[in-house]
Protein backbone atom coordinates (compact mmCIF):
# COMPACT_ATOMS: atom_id res chain seq x y z
CA UNK A 1 0.00 0.00 0.00
CA UNK A 2 1.38 3.65 -1.15
CA UNK A 3 2.03 5.81 2.08
CA UNK A 4 1.77 9.35 1.80
CA UNK A 5 3.37 11.64 4.58
CA UNK A 6 1.23 14.47 5.94
CA UNK A 7 -0.32 15.21 9.36
CA UNK A 8 -3.69 17.17 9.95
CA UNK A 9 -3.75 18.98 13.56
CA UNK A 10 -6.85 21.22 11.68
CA UNK A 11 -9.39 20.54 9.59
CA UNK A 12 -8.05 23.01 7.49
CA UNK A 13 -4.89 21.20 6.97
CA UNK A 14 -7.23 18.05 5.80
CA UNK A 15 -8.75 20.43 3.37
CA UNK A 16 -5.54 21.57 1.62
CA UNK A 17 -4.19 17.86 1.29
CA UNK A 18 -7.83 17.34 -0.29
CA UNK A 19 -7.68 19.57 -2.71
CA UNK A 20 -3.61 19.42 -3.73
CA UNK A 21 -3.82 15.32 -3.29
CA UNK A 22 -7.47 14.84 -4.98
CA UNK A 23 -7.65 17.56 -7.48
CA UNK A 24 -7.82 15.15 -9.96
CA UNK A 25 -11.25 14.01 -8.64
CA UNK A 26 -12.18 17.76 -8.04
CA UNK A 27 -13.92 18.57 -11.26
CA UNK A 28 -17.44 19.85 -11.93
CA UNK A 29 -20.34 19.68 -8.95
CA UNK A 30 -18.50 18.46 -5.58
CA UNK A 31 -20.49 17.43 -2.90
CA UNK A 32 -18.59 17.93 0.62
CA UNK A 33 -20.42 15.52 3.31
CA UNK A 34 -19.66 16.48 6.98
CA UNK A 35 -18.04 20.20 5.61
CA UNK A 36 -17.76 22.06 8.81
CA UNK A 37 -16.03 25.52 7.94
CA UNK A 38 -16.62 24.61 3.81
CA UNK A 39 -12.81 25.05 3.24
CA UNK A 40 -12.92 23.26 -0.23
CA UNK A 41 -15.01 25.71 -0.63
CA UNK A 42 -12.21 28.68 -0.88
CA UNK A 43 -9.25 25.90 -2.13
CA UNK A 44 -10.45 24.46 -5.56
CA UNK A 45 -11.75 27.03 -8.12
CA UNK A 46 -14.21 26.45 -10.90
CA UNK A 47 -16.09 23.67 -8.95
CA UNK A 48 -19.77 24.03 -8.07
CA UNK A 49 -19.23 23.51 -4.01
CA UNK A 50 -22.03 22.59 -1.62
CA UNK A 51 -21.39 21.37 1.54
CA UNK A 52 -23.42 19.89 4.19
CA UNK A 53 -23.04 19.57 7.99
CA UNK A 54 -25.17 19.92 10.70
CA UNK A 55 -22.38 22.50 12.46
CA UNK A 56 -20.27 25.00 10.68
CA UNK A 57 -21.04 26.46 7.65
CA UNK A 58 -22.61 24.56 5.19
CA UNK A 59 -24.74 25.64 2.38
CA UNK A 60 -27.19 22.81 2.86
CA UNK A 61 -27.92 22.06 6.38
CA UNK A 62 -28.17 18.09 7.26
CA UNK A 63 -28.11 16.43 10.08
CA UNK A 64 -26.34 13.24 8.83
CA UNK A 65 -27.24 11.19 12.04
CA UNK A 66 -30.94 11.96 11.75
CA UNK A 67 -31.52 11.95 7.95
CA UNK A 68 -33.15 9.24 5.97
CA UNK A 69 -31.88 10.89 2.58
CA UNK A 70 -29.25 13.10 1.73
CA UNK A 71 -31.69 16.02 0.11
CA UNK A 72 -30.40 15.39 -3.68
CA UNK A 73 -31.66 13.87 -6.93
CA UNK A 74 -29.85 10.08 -7.70
CA UNK A 75 -26.46 11.11 -8.87
CA UNK A 76 -26.52 14.87 -8.44
CA UNK A 77 -23.22 15.40 -7.87
CA UNK A 78 -19.56 15.02 -10.24
CA UNK A 79 -17.17 14.03 -7.14
CA UNK A 80 -18.64 13.88 -3.15
CA UNK A 81 -15.94 14.43 -0.85
CA UNK A 82 -16.11 12.95 3.27
CA UNK A 83 -13.24 13.04 5.05
CA UNK A 84 -13.21 11.51 8.54
CA UNK A 85 -16.87 11.95 9.30
CA UNK A 86 -18.21 8.77 9.33
CA UNK A 87 -17.05 7.48 11.91
CA UNK A 88 -18.79 9.78 13.99
CA UNK A 89 -22.04 8.17 12.68
CA UNK A 90 -24.33 5.44 14.19
CA UNK A 91 -25.74 5.45 10.85
CA UNK A 92 -22.25 5.46 8.87
CA UNK A 93 -23.54 2.57 6.76
CA UNK A 94 -26.59 4.35 5.77
CA UNK A 95 -24.79 7.66 4.93
CA UNK A 96 -22.50 5.69 2.53
CA UNK A 97 -25.29 3.98 0.67
CA UNK A 98 -26.61 7.36 0.33
CA UNK A 99 -23.07 8.90 -0.67
CA UNK A 100 -22.94 6.65 -3.27
CA UNK A 101 -26.31 7.28 -4.78
CA UNK A 102 -25.52 10.70 -5.15
CA UNK A 103 -22.55 10.06 -6.88
CA UNK A 104 -21.75 10.11 -10.87
CA UNK A 105 -18.64 9.44 -11.00
CA UNK A 106 -16.09 9.84 -8.00
CA UNK A 107 -16.36 9.18 -4.26
CA UNK A 108 -13.52 10.19 -2.18
CA UNK A 109 -13.44 8.60 1.53
CA UNK A 110 -11.29 8.83 4.28
CA UNK A 111 -11.13 7.10 7.72
CA UNK A 112 -8.85 7.38 11.01
CA UNK A 113 -6.63 4.70 11.85
CA UNK A 114 -8.06 4.47 15.77
CA UNK A 115 -5.27 2.38 17.21
CA UNK A 116 -2.62 4.71 16.47
CA UNK A 117 -3.61 7.21 18.77
CA UNK A 118 -5.31 4.28 21.40
CA UNK A 119 -1.14 2.27 21.79
CA UNK A 120 0.31 4.82 23.69
CA UNK A 121 -2.18 4.91 26.60
CA UNK A 122 -2.93 1.41 26.26
CA UNK A 123 0.59 0.34 27.02
CA UNK A 124 0.79 2.66 29.83
CA UNK A 125 -1.77 2.01 31.67
CA UNK A 126 -2.41 6.00 31.54
CA UNK A 127 -3.51 8.52 29.44
CA UNK A 128 -6.59 8.76 26.68
CA UNK A 129 -7.24 9.89 23.63
CA UNK A 130 -9.80 11.34 21.62
CA UNK A 131 -13.43 10.65 21.02
CA UNK A 132 -13.50 8.18 23.62
CA UNK A 133 -13.56 7.72 27.22
CA UNK A 134 -16.03 8.16 29.50
CA UNK A 135 -16.86 11.89 30.29
CA UNK A 136 -19.21 12.83 33.13
CA UNK A 137 -21.58 14.78 30.46
CA UNK A 138 -22.70 13.75 27.69
CA UNK A 139 -20.30 14.79 25.09
CA UNK A 140 -21.66 16.91 21.90
CA UNK A 141 -19.29 14.49 19.32
CA UNK A 142 -17.59 11.44 19.61
CA UNK A 143 -16.47 8.52 17.78
CA UNK A 144 -19.15 5.68 17.55
CA UNK A 145 -16.76 3.07 15.82
CA UNK A 146 -13.39 1.67 17.06
CA UNK A 147 -11.02 -0.07 14.47
CA UNK A 148 -7.89 -0.34 12.87
CA UNK A 149 -6.31 0.94 9.74
CA UNK A 150 -6.87 -2.95 8.10
CA UNK A 151 -10.24 -3.01 9.42
CA UNK A 152 -10.81 0.61 7.48
CA UNK A 153 -9.41 -1.36 4.00
CA UNK A 154 -11.46 -4.82 4.58
CA UNK A 155 -14.34 -2.27 4.42
CA UNK A 156 -13.71 0.38 1.58
CA UNK A 157 -13.18 -2.90 -1.25
CA UNK A 158 -16.34 -5.01 0.90
CA UNK A 159 -18.43 -2.22 -0.80
CA UNK A 160 -17.43 -3.18 -4.10
CA UNK A 161 -19.40 -6.07 -3.37
CA UNK A 162 -22.50 -3.90 -2.34
CA UNK A 163 -22.75 -0.82 -4.75
CA UNK A 164 -21.76 -0.03 -8.51
CA UNK A 165 -18.30 1.13 -7.69
CA UNK A 166 -14.74 -0.01 -7.54
CA UNK A 167 -11.76 1.38 -5.54
CA UNK A 168 -9.35 3.42 -8.02
CA UNK A 169 -7.10 4.41 -5.14
CA UNK A 170 -6.38 3.32 -1.53
CA UNK A 171 -3.18 4.63 0.12
CA UNK A 172 -2.37 5.85 3.86
CA UNK A 173 -1.07 8.86 5.96
CA UNK A 174 1.87 8.62 7.94
CA UNK A 175 3.38 11.70 9.91
CA UNK A 176 6.87 12.84 8.53
CA UNK A 177 9.54 10.68 10.90
CA UNK A 178 13.42 10.98 10.65
CA UNK A 179 14.61 8.16 8.43
CA UNK A 180 16.14 6.44 11.28
CA UNK A 181 12.91 5.70 12.95
CA UNK A 182 10.77 4.49 10.02
CA UNK A 183 13.76 1.90 9.34
CA UNK A 184 13.52 1.30 13.04
CA UNK A 185 9.97 0.66 12.88
CA UNK A 186 9.75 -1.28 9.66
CA UNK A 187 12.85 -3.76 11.37
CA UNK A 188 10.36 -4.53 14.20
CA UNK A 189 6.87 -4.55 12.20
CA UNK A 190 8.10 -5.85 9.04
CA UNK A 191 4.27 -6.80 8.06
CA UNK A 192 3.15 -3.78 6.54
CA UNK A 193 -0.57 -4.50 7.55
CA UNK A 194 0.81 -4.53 11.51
CA UNK A 195 3.07 -1.26 10.53
CA UNK A 196 0.29 0.66 9.23
CA UNK A 197 -2.00 -0.42 12.22
CA UNK A 198 0.82 0.83 14.37
CA UNK A 199 1.73 3.84 12.74
CA UNK A 200 -0.14 4.92 9.93
CA UNK A 201 -3.42 7.71 11.35
CA UNK A 202 -5.82 7.82 7.92
CA UNK A 203 -6.75 5.75 5.24
CA UNK A 204 -8.23 7.27 2.09
CA UNK A 205 -10.50 5.32 -0.96
CA UNK A 206 -11.14 6.39 -4.29
CA UNK A 207 -14.22 5.01 -5.84
CA UNK A 208 -15.53 4.94 -9.31
CA UNK A 209 -18.91 4.18 -10.32
CA UNK A 210 -18.65 1.55 -12.35
CA UNK A 211 -22.86 1.46 -13.66
CA UNK A 212 -25.94 3.74 -13.55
Amino acid sequence: MRVVEASFNERLERSRFIASHMNLYLRGKVLDVGCDEGHLRGLVPGIAYTGVDVGGSPDVVVDLEAAERLPFSDRAFDTVICSDVLEHLDSLHRVFAEMVRVSRRWLVISLPNNWTNARRPIERGAGSFAFYGLPADRPVDRHKWFFSLGDAREFFYAQEARFPIRVVECFANEKHRPLWVVGLRRLLYPSQLRYLNRYAHTLWAVFQRTAA
